[in-house]
């Protein structure tokens, strides 16, 4: 479970659209939430082992150690 505090405004909007369509609230937030995710999820993922200050090898230097140097 999961509660989302929302702006008046916003959640004006999302009750006007789920009145109007006949689905839930929860429905839009839940695609928005997939949507986001689908978009973002693999950005954010690099950013954060980007932020662990752990030593890094560049594709040169792994293809190196494969054995697949051009």
């Amino acid at each position: 479970m999961l509660a989302v505090r929302l702006d008046s405004t916003i959640e004006k909007r999302l009750d006007r659209l789920a009145r109007e369509t006949g689905r839930s609230k929860s429905y839009y937030v839940r695609q928005a939430i997939e949507n986001y995710l689908e978009e973002r999820e693999e950005y954010l993922l690099a950013l954060a082992v980007l932020e662990k200050d752990e030593p890094r090898k560049s594709l040169p230097e792994v293809r190196k150690e494969l054995g697949l140097e051009r």
